[in-house]
């Protein structure tokens, strides 16, 4: 395989987290333990940010107060590549990035839209990514080739895996 420059990775990164729809967004509690939670990606331009919806007494943005290093983690099984970004999050009162990023699907959460009490954003800053793509991009011949590896004893070729400073 091709090594792949420094662009090309973060390149690779945009694409997969812009095909995202849906992410894990992890946090550090007050007591140490690891918080996950599901997010729906506001940014479809990724460019080093990520920005997300939140209610500004959740325990998500009083979490990131105490300790803003924070995971996000997004999942494609369909082409069974994975991307983890490492970074720090803040909380953004920004009525025009709000405006700017607000879509219809959000009043299931923020009933009053733009004008619901304590909304708020969330402004994911990633400093490294790390990305898993198959070698096939096809969870079909990704799943055969693992199915092949168990039969003759070969590695299966896994594709790729790197880490990518943002």
């Amino acid at each position: 395989m091709t090594e792949k420059t420094e662009q090309e990775q973060r390149e690779t990164v945009t694409t997969m987290v812009k095909d995202a729809k849906i992410c894990m967004l992890a946090t550090v509690s007050g007591d140490g333990n690891f918080v996950s939670r599901p997010m729906a990606l506001q940014d479809v331009e990724f460019d080093g940010d990520l920005w997300f919806f939140a209610y500004a007494d959740s325990d998500l943005v009083q979490q990131i107060r105490v300790n803003p290093q924070v995971n996000v983690s997004f999942s494609d099984s369909g082409q069974s590549s994975w991307v983890s970004i490492a970074g720090t999050a803040e909380q953004a009162d920004d009525p025009a990035k709000a405006k700017e990023l607000w879509n219809p699907m959000l009043k299931a959460w923020f009933p009053d839209g733009l004008e619901t009490p304590n909304l708020t954003l969330v402004k994911v800053h990633a400093r490294t990514a790390e990305y898993w793509a198959a070698a096939h991009g096809s969870r079909v011949l990704t799943m055969f080739g693992y199915a092949k590896a168990a039969v003759t004893g070969k590695t299966p070729e896994a594709g790729e895996n790197e880490t990518v400073r943002l």
